[in-house]
């Protein structure tokens, strides 16, 4: 399998699902209440494992996306840049990522956490596509910009997700914690990816994950997929 930049994804994907790991832990020291209480039974809510599910192929798009972007800006027909300029991209990527936290925090006072979420990865999925099928600076600009719209993705995601839990509130945010785990295994399948069809298309698969989590803000998080969008709950931003 060719050196490409997942090897390094999938280092931090590791990493960050440590991190979910410790986070997890504490969970364990739960009520009797709590305790009685199985993941099983939080999992029976269909928004809630589609949440998991969201949260999982966010991280994993994200993650992917920063793994490849050297190997991507490089490209003679992207940047024909080299390692050290191109690594200078990937910095505005993650940058771009806490720039964008400041100002979905301002937006989501008063837009819809549904309609803000769907928005958002419908933007990333069509900068993706844009990335995928031009070249030059046009496409550079694109993909680096994915970085925007990531940062309003998980605290939408997880709110909705443990919207209406109860008391399975502690299971649900346990399961959506571990599903960071996806940091991990999406790099390493867009290698695979990258192996056969070359960096730039293997992008599709991020693409994907995109698209899931556009369905998830405007059709899955909905409470047993009956319930108004005007219901949804306001997310606090919570660091990943």
């Amino acid at each position: 399998m060719a050196h490409y930049g997942y090897r390094t994804g999938i280092f931090l994907g590791l990493a960050i699902a440590g991190i979910g790991a410790l986070m997890f832990y504490p969970a364990a020291a739960e009520s009797e209440e709590a305790d009685s209480l199985t993941f099983g039974a939080a999992l029976r809510h269909r928004h809630m494992r589609l949440g998991v599910l969201a949260i999982f192929l966010y991280v994993g798009a994200e993650v992917a996306i920063g793994s490849f972007l050297i190997n991507y800006i490089s490209l003679p027909h992207i940047g024909n840049m080299t390692v050290a300029t191109a690594a200078v991209y990937v910095s505005l990527y993650w940058g771009g990522a806490m720039l964008g936290r400041f100002a979905g925090a301002a937006l989501l006072t008063k837009a819809n956490p549904r309609t803000v979420l769907g928005g958002c990865a419908v933007a990333a999925s069509l900068l993706l596509l844009a990335g995928m099928f031009s070249h030059g600076y046009v496409a550079v600009l694109a993909v680096v910009a994915i970085g925007l719209f990531n940062s309003v993705m998980f605290p939408n995601i997880f709110t909705l997700g443990i919207g209406g839990m109860g008391v399975l509130t502690g299971k649900a945010s346990s399961l959506q914690i571990m599903a960071i785990v996806g940091g991990a295994i999406v790099p390493l399948l867009q290698g695979v990816l990258a192996d056969r069809i070359g960096v730039q298309l293997s992008f599709v698969l991020p693409l994907l994950c995109y698209a899931f989590v556009a369905y998830y803000g405007y059709r899955g998080s909905r409470l047993d997929g009956v319930e108004s969008a005007a219901g949804a709950a306001r997310p606090q931003f919570i660091p990943h």
